[in-house]
């Protein structure tokens, strides 16, 4: 039986080695893959590197690495675990594979640059251990949400189920605009709050429902009327909205601020049985007024006070909200920009239809004028032009 020395041996026969200096020369084409442990990687790595434990790399490294000509130089501490991988890279069809001799312990010795990276500590690797597993988070990805910035424009319906999942999902900030307080009514739909909130602000149990959630959350609470004087200011301060508005001036409101501030924001509708979700992703797709460039009259558009809904509905529909958002967030998938899902759950079917930007847009067009951010009278007034919505 052969050794671990002559397995290796006979490895290194099969693949491409050079000393750091080398792959400081590769350094500018190539891809720089550390295969250590999370301790070790933590404890200093060459910039810009991407970490992919030894142990992870046949399952995840094509997730991670999709295109398989890229040039990859692979470093462990000492450069054997580093030609193991790069024979397994090689027998996974990459073509452009070295390993680093000596590994980052000769790379470090012989000064040349590392830092000490930015890691999760260990029980936030056990918290998102789950999204961890997936290439398309990984520890980056889920850097990125801790730091990332959500406002969710009311906790009621929408907002309970979205809020929920974007904290446990590890959303650093989530910023939350509601002026209400908490009914007993809301409870069969709102799972935010709870009969012993009752009373409270909903801003306020939001907050408390979440930070006992997760602890890595902050929770901004934004206990004010969405108007003309603070849309503007709200929505630049965060990198993506989702919206569980119900009325149509707040959503022509927030549809002119967003073009403003280049801030994408995930709609979401119900009515009774029946709900939506898109992504208005500001000149990069259609906005809210190519889908909906006039109001319909108050009595064809009846709010969930006057119509009534099925109470999980909402639990779906923010949910899907909340996946729109993360995918948005971390820059994967197929996003709902220019297309309009639509779920029935009588007939427990989802229908997507194609929205295109309407090329008359007042808004968004390629003729629109300056948007001015101004309130919308409480008719509605039929008008797409540049006069945006209030707060019904």
């Amino acid at each position: 039986m052969p050794s671990v020395k002559d397995l290796l041996a006979q490895v290194k026969k099969e693949i491409r080695e050079v000393d750091p200096a080398g792959a400081e020369l590769e350094g500018a084409r190539a891809l720089f893959l550390d295969v250590r442990e999370a301790d070790e990687y933590a404890q200093g790595a060459i910039p810009g590197a991407l970490h992919l434990p030894r142990g992870f790399l046949e399952v995840q490294i094509e997730g991670v690495v999709p295109g398989k000509e890229r040039p990859i130089v692979v470093y462990c501490a000492g450069g054997t675990r580093s030609a193991f991988a790069a024979k397994s890279l090689q027998e996974l069809g990459y073509s452009d594979v070295v390993s680093m001799a000596g590994g980052f312990n000769r790379w470090k010795d012989e000064g040349r640059a590392w830092e000490a990276p930015r890691v999760l500590d260990a029980d936030q690797r056990n918290r998102y251990q789950r999204h961890l597993l997936l290439p398309e988070v990984g520890e980056a990805g889920q850097q990125k949400l801790l730091d990332s910035k959500v406002l969710l424009l009311g906790a009621g319906g929408l907002g309970s189920p979205a809020a929920l999942y974007l904290a446990a999902a590890g959303v650093g900030t989530i910023g939350i605009v509601d002026m209400d307080v908490v009914d007993a009514s809301n409870l069969q739909r709102q799972i935010l709050h709870t009969m012993d909130r009752v009373g409270q602000r909903k801003v306020d149990s939001a907050r408390a429902a979440l930070t006992a959630l997760n602890p890595d959350v902050k929770v901004v609470t934004h206990d004010v009327r969405i108007g003309a004087d603070n849309v503007v200011e709200l929505l630049a301060a965060y990198d993506l909205v989702v919206d569980g508005t119900d009325n149509f001036p707040t959503r022509y409101l927030v549809n002119d601020a967003s073009l403003l501030t280049r801030t994408p924001v995930v709609h979401g509708s119900i009515f009774r049985f029946e709900g939506q979700v898109t992504v208005f992703d500001p000149f990069n797709g259609p906005c809210y007024r190519c889908l909906v460039p006039e109001p319909p009259p108050p009595e064809l558009a009846p709010s969930c006070a006057e119509a009534g809904v099925l109470g999980v509905l909402p639990g779906i529909i923010g949910s899907i909200q909340a996946v729109e958002a993360l995918k948005l967030l971390l820059g994967i998938g197929d996003s709902l920009v220019g297309r309009l899902l639509a779920y029935d759950t009588l007939a427990q079917e989802i229908r997507t239809f194609k929205v295109r930007r309407d090329p008359s847009c007042p808004a968004c067009g390629p003729d629109a004028g300056e948007i001015v951010i101004a309130e919308y009278d409480q008719l509605c007034m039929p008008h797409p032009g540049r006069v945006p919505a209030g707060v019904a």
